[in-house]
């Protein structure tokens, strides 16, 4: 596996478990070769240039199943120093491997749409630089969860978000896209910003970096530089609330979801969102633990107000008579980042933080699942109906049947509600991590934006099985859009048939 000199003069010859972090190395050097491959290809064969992206992305995500068989860690030091634990930057635990096969299979699945997408925008998409970028953020998510010192951690996030601001503005001559990223630039710069000088403090009041180390030594912090170590803790979770579109750090949400190309909105609501929460899962409860009575109540508050704000966002584009699905499941979005808050600010108030966090581990898998779905059905309808307004969903049933049950599926699972029980067993878990934490003021907030957020969702499926007006749109189905809505399909199906599996495979086992 590894191999750690014990020595001061030798502490830095080791060798590389390439094994442990073949998952984002394959799909970094598929990005690479995707690049180089771009610029031999005549222009009618660079489609070709997806499916090798599929199968790379494909080639990673099973690169997890021979790391099951245990916990594996590269790049370590032994300290030396009394007390002092063997430390390591990255961990192939299975936490790291739940969420790498989130992101992984989340980014496969953006992808599909985006072969599609590529063949009909293809004058306005380069697609070389396209498949490069979309392969480097998704080899930082992977490497995100994996991250166990606050440098790593902070490379990966930025691995991930730097391809995504050039993808979200990618199309040319399009200016609604430029707008978005530099929206989405402007606000990522700054979280990034806030977050280094968070752990600048950290760093200068533990002397390290590695998350375990600095759970130990921030404890014993002179007095003196107490308040210096509180304002690191506080700095660094505002700047991964950033990340993660918590209120009020969520205005970049809706703009830049409307001005990317669909495929990139899809994957920055699901990839994007599981890697921002897999940071802050692990400075929280694993650099941050002493501290819990600082970051548990401002992440409560940050829950209360992001799904309450979301929610209610979404209910206001009711008031507008063209307004867009994408919008829409943009606002969706950040109402549902409230409910990933919940169990993580549970944590911080119970002893079994894994139950806790293993709640919001379950939910995101639903929520990948469901919301890439629903984003599948959304670039579907998008290739006949260029503004994708909620109004152009009407009468889908009546030319696309099996369409329109999926998607009526997808938000009846967004919305908690029965034949979508694996929505429902997904709010449940959180729920009861609320409560079972003594948060009952958020469980009752909670409660109170489930049932707001049913009137958007349920009068978007009511609307499906409504009787088209005028011709309806016929809608032929692509195999790679086939493909995607098969999987999700298939997947949220059989996990509302067998709903525990998910709390035992989302089971961290972080301590």
């Amino acid at each position: 596996m590894h191999s750690v000199a014990q020595s001061p003069a030798q502490s830095l010859v080791q060798s590389v478990d390439w094994l442990a972090v073949a998952p984002p190395v394959i799909a970094a050097v598929v990005g690479l070769a995707v690049l180089v491959a771009d610029l031999f290809l005549p222009e009618a064969r660079k489609p070709v240039l997806g499916w090798i992206s599929v199968a790379g992305l494909a080639a990673a995500a099973l690169m997890l199943l021979p790391l099951l068989d245990g916990n594996r860690s590269t790049f370590c030091v032994t300290g030396t120093g009394t007390g002092t634990t063997r430390a390591c930057s990255y961990t192939a635990d299975h936490f790291t491997l739940v969420i790498q096969f989130l992101v992984l299979g989340g980014a496969l699945l953006a992808a599909l749409l985006s072969v599609t997408n590529l063949k009909d925008e293809h004058r306005r998409v380069p697609t070389g630089e396209f498949w490069f970028l979309l392969l480097q953020s998704a080899a930082g998510a992977a490497l995100l969860p994996a991250s166990r010192d606050l440098a790593t951690l902070i490379v990966a996030l930025e691995v991930t978000t730097l391809p995504a601001f050039a993808l979200v503005g990618i199309r040319h001559g399009d200016k609604r896209s430029s707008e978005a990223a530099l929206k989405f630039f402007l606000s990522s710069v700054t979280a990034t910003a806030v977050s280094l000088l968070g752990i600048s403090f950290v760093y200068a009041t533990t002397g390290t970096l590695y998350l375990t180390q600095v759970a130990q030594r921030v404890q014993h912090v002179d007095g003196q530089f107490h308040t210096l170590a509180q304002t690191g803790v506080v700095l660094t979770l505002v700047g991964f609330a950033f990340k993660v579109a918590a209120v009020p750090f969520h205005f970049w949400v809706p703009d830049t979801y409307v001005g990317a190309p669909l495929p990139v909105a899809a994957y920055l609501s699901v990839v994007g969102k599981a890697a921002g929460f897999s940071g802050l899962i692990l400075v929280t409860v694993v650099a941050f633990p002493s501290y819990a009575d600082v970051w548990g109540p401002a992440l409560a508050v940050l829950a209360a107000l992001t799904m309450t704000v979301g929610n209610v966002g979404a209910l206001r584009q009711q008031s507008t008579r063209a307004y867009s699905a994408v919008r829409l499941l943009a606002w969706s979005s950040v109402g549902q980042a409230g409910y990933l808050l919940v169990p993580i600010a549970a944590a911080g108030y119970t002893k079994d933080a894994d139950k806790a966090i293993g709640s919001t581990v379950a939910y995101a898998l639903m929520y990948a699942v469901v919301n890439l779905g629903a984003f599948a059905v959304a670039a579907l309808v998008g290739r006949t109906k260029s503004l994708n307004r909620v109004s152009d969903y009407r009468g889908l049933y009546a030319t696309n049947p099996v369409t329109a049950v999926l998607m009526a599926f997808f938000l009846l699972c967004l919305a908690g509600l029965p034949p979508g029980v694996i929505g429902l067993f997904a709010k449940v878990t959180v729920f009861s991590a609320a409560v079972d934490a003594g948060l009952g003021w958020l469980a009752v907030v909670m409660a109170v934006n489930v049932v707001i957020a049913l009137y958007y969702y349920l009068q978007w499926t009511a609307l499906l099985f409504r009787a088209p007006e005028g011709e309806p749109a016929r809608h032929r189905v692509p195999a790679p859009l086939t493909a995607a809505l098969a999987l999700t399909g298939v997947l949220g199906v059989a996990l509302s048939v067998a709903p525990q599996l998910v709390l035992g495979f989302a089971a961290t086992g972080l301590f």
